[in-house]
């Protein structure tokens, strides 16, 4: 059983990454040398930022009273119930304002561009809940808004579009390529080149040159602290297993972090495994991936002997990307942070499964991570303990999902 005490040897979660952005052989800065200069000046305001009690306080007032910090950690009794084995907790950052963690970041951000005097903000989305975050934070704080989206992305997250256009963001469709999440990042890295001087650009995942992966994922470190705190309220102990699903992967890291010097706490990012593990027909970096460099970061990529970036496919927008955030590959090299993946159809089975069970409709993203807490948790003896991190609610998948159903009878 897992203790507060228990401490992994030599892991220091604090010393990562270096100063020039590596988490061992993964991260660093990719750019052009018209970004460069953007890249520094970001890095030494957040340098600055992040020391700065007047920052954070703002921050967390912000965090509060209009993301709606902090989440419950519920208990899924029903769904513990159907597994028969280990109880199943979630952390509920569907509950924030926008319905994603991603407002954790696009808030901080946005202030932090505020602080830097940029007044224009570009940002990419794949699910459309990063593009709402970055839509609601801009309304707030008074920024013009352009949000990149694919067009493919665009059809199947429609409400999202409509959400982010509500509120003054203005969307643009990316047609290039395979019209989703990558070339969306192409997009919106083209503007910041040619804009740089008045413009921020948001970047949505703990992924990118640095300091766009610390800087993010120290924004949602608030998920694992308060997570932390909540089971050791409720359980008296730490968690046997946390589960996450992994795009660029901010949300794992966001539970994970706090947890990564707790040797008896499991930790498994759960990829988009699509149609299965064949080439063009998944998003599971781990399982048919290796080492490449991808929009500014040294990291593990689907990519072909060529080194061109391979298709990918998942029924969730916002997991269906080439490459995954480098400090999550610099964990599973050391053995910290385990990968698994989910399929299509586990996914759509396991969506309508909590919707019964739990009256909670998940994004179709966290469904990911909900597809392994079930195997898991069925194995599992009931003393056991998880924490899955539903990272958003599925209102925007609705009708996609209701479409896919309808074509399978």
């Amino acid at each position: 059983m897992p203790t507060v005490a228990e401490e992994a040897p030599r892991l220091d979660r604090f010393s990562l990454p270096d100063a020039a952005g590596h988490f061992g052989g993964y991260g660093g800065v990719f750019v052009p040398e018209t970004l460069m200069t953007a890249l520094q000046e970001l890095a030494a305001a957040y340098e600055v930022a992040r020391k700065d009690p007047v920052f954070l306080a703002e921050l967390r007032h912000h965090l509060k009273e209009f993301a709606g910090r902090p989440t419950p950690l519920y208990f899924a009794e029903r769904l513990t119930q159907h597994c028969g084995g280990a109880k199943i907790y979630l952390k509920r950052e569907d509950l924030l304002h926008t319905g994603a963690h991603k407002i954790n970041n696009a808030l901080a951000q946005a202030l932090l561009a505020k602080r830097m005097g940029k007044k224009r903000i570009i940002a990419e989305t794949g699910a459309g809940q990063h593009g709402v975050a970055t839509a609601a934070a801009c309304a707030k704080f008074g920024l013009e808004c352009v949000v990149y989206m694919g067009a493919h992305d665009m059809e199947r997250q429609a409400l999202n579009v409509f959400r982010m256009r509500l509120m003054g963001a203005e969307v643009r469709g990316v047609e290039a390529g395979q019209k989703t999440l990558k070339e969306a990042i192409n997009e919106a890295m083209r503007d910041w080149v040619t804009n740089v001087r008045s413009t921020h650009y948001i970047l949505g995942t703990a992924y990118g040159s640095h300091p766009y992966p610390m800087m993010v994922r120290d924004f949602h470190r608030v998920i694992g602290q308060e997570a932390k705190e909540q089971i050791l309220a409720c359980e008296g102990r730490l968690p046997d297993e946390l589960i996450a699903c992994v795009g660029g992967g901010s949300n794992a890291i966001g539970l994970f972090f706090e947890f990564l010097e707790d040797a008896g706490v499991k930790m498994t990012g759960v990829e988009a495994g699509g149609h299965g593990i064949k080439r063009g027909e998944h998003a599971a970096r781990f399982a048919g991936g290796r080492l490449g460099v991808l929009q500014g970061c040294k990291t593990f990529l689907l990519q072909d002997a060529e080194g061109q970036i391979e298709l990918t496919h998942s029924v969730s927008a916002g997991l269906d990307y080439a490459a995954v955030g480098p400090e999550h590959a610099f964990y599973r090299d050391r053995g910290r942070i385990d990968f698994a993946y989910a399929t299509d159809d586990e996914v759509l089975e396991t969506f309508q499964l909590c919707s019964r069970l739990e009256g909670i409709i998940p994004a179709l993203e966290s469904t990911h991570a909900l597809v392994h807490a079930i195997k898991r948790a069925k194995v599992l003896s009931k003393d056991k303990v998880i924490i899955v991190n539903l990272s958003g609610r599925g209102d925007k998948d609705v009708q996609q999902v209701a479409a896919l159903l309808g074509s399978a009878k």
